[in-house]
C-alpha cells in the first residue's frame, strides 16, 4: 500500500464522525508537552515517533533496509539503531535523510491507519489526534480534518535541545534547519499554540481548544 492510499483511507475513516487532528511543530518547540496534556484530557493520541521507533525494531522491514543503505555502523551491541549515530548522518544531508523518510513512513502510515480504524470502532465520535512532526512535508496536512501547530523562537529550541538531546549548538541549528520554518507552519496551521508559555497557561489554552474541537463532530 502506498504512502498516498494509507493516509486516504485516514482520511476517509475520520470524514465519517470522528475528527482526525494533526499535531505539528518544530523540533523542541513543545509539541510533546501539548501531546501529553491533550492526552490527560483524555484524548487518543497516535504518536508518529513512537510508531516509527516500533517499525525500525530489529528484524523489521524497516530495519532491515536501514541497515542496508547506511551500514551496520549505525547499530548497537544489541543490533537496535543508534538513533544519535543516524542521525549525525541523515540530519547532515537532506538527501540522506529524505531516503530515510522514504523507508520509515509507509511503515508508520500503515500503523496509523490500524489504530485510527481502532479509535473509530471504539468512539465514532472521537477526537483523535495525530502528533507528526513532519506532517507538512510528508504531506499528511492534506489527510486530516484540522491542524495545530506548536511554535517557539529559535532561541527556545536551540536551547532546548542542547539540554533535552546534549547537541551543541551547531548540531542543533541542523536540526532546527532540517525542517520546514515554523512561520511557514504557522501559516498553514488551523490552530497556533505558543510552547514557550507556562505550562498552566498552555494546559488552558489546550483545554479549551479541545471543547473547540469537540463541536466539529
Amino acid at each position: 500500500m502506498s504512502i498516498a492510499v494509507s493516509y486516504t483511507v485516514c482520511h476517509m475513516i475520520s470524514s465519517v464522525a470522528m475528527i482526525l487532528i494533526g499535531l505539528t511543530g518544530g523540533v523542541a518547540s513543545g509539541k510533546s508537552t501539548v501531546a501529553k496534556m491533550f492526552k490527560k484530557c483524555g484524548v487518543i493520541v497516535i504518536d508518529a515517533d513512537e510508531l516509527a521507533r516500533e517499525v525500525v525494531q530489529p528484524g523489521k522491514p524497516a530495519w532491515r533496509e536501514i541497515v542496508r543503505i547506511f551500514g551496520r555502523r549505525i547499530l548497537k551491541l544489541d543490533r537496535s539503531i543508534d538513533r544519535h549515530a543516524l542521525g549525525a548522518i541523515v540530519f547532515h544531508d537532506k538527501r540522506n535523510l529524505r531516503r530515510l523518510e522514504r523507508i520509515i513512513h509507509p511503515h508508520v502510515a500503515r500503523e496509523q491507519i490500524r489504530l485510527t480504524k481502532q479509535a473509530a470502532k471504539s468512539d465514532p465520535k472521537a477526537v483523535v489526534i495525530y502528533d507528526v512532526p513532519l506532517l507538512f512535508e510528508a504531506g499528511i496536512d492534506k489527510r486530516v480534518d484540522k491542524i495545530i501547530v506548536v511554535t517557539a523562537d529559535r532561541e527556545t529550541q536551540i536551547a532546548r535541545l542542547r539540554k533535552r538531546n546534549g547537541l551543541s549548538r551547531s548540531e542543533a541549528l541542523c536540526r532546527v534547519r532540517s525542517q520546514m520554518p515554523l512561520a511557514k507552519k504557522r501559516r498553514l496551521a488551523d490552530y497556533v499554540l505558543d510552547g514557550t508559555k507556562n505550562r498552566n497557561q498552555l494546559a488552558r489554552e489546550v483545554s479549551k481548544l479541545l471543547e473547540d474541537l469537540r463541536t466539529l463532530n
